[in-house]
């Protein structure tokens, strides 16, 4: 499957993965299938933003987002776009700003 990113205008190769979660959990919780596959991409985007250090961009086409919202879903988890090794790497951006 081919994607094209509406931002850059490029095609790219996408996959699709597949997860089963069985229909009285989606009941239980009122969820409908394409709710579930929402929340599925924005957790998958989310661990690979924070874990695997993928990028805002990526993961924001992961989540099915443009990077604004979900710059916006990352603040809604407590997760900053700003990320520093250490303490005095941020001092130091702070000082360059």
């Amino acid at each position: 499957m081919w994607k094209v990113l509406l931002d850059e205008g490029v095609k790219i190769p996408m996959c699709q993965i597949a997860v089963d979660i069985p229909e009285e959990v989606l009941y239980d919780i009122r969820m409908s299938k394409l709710e579930a596959t929402e929340e599925v991409r924005k957790i998958i985007a989310l661990r690979y933003y924070t874990v695997h250090g993928v990028s805002l961009g990526y993961c924001a086409q992961i989540a099915g987002m443009d990077k604004e919202d979900f710059i916006r879903y990352l603040g809604a988890n407590k997760v900053s776009i700003y990320q520093f090794d250490d303490k005095n790497e941020f001092i130091e951006e702070m000082q360059n700003a």
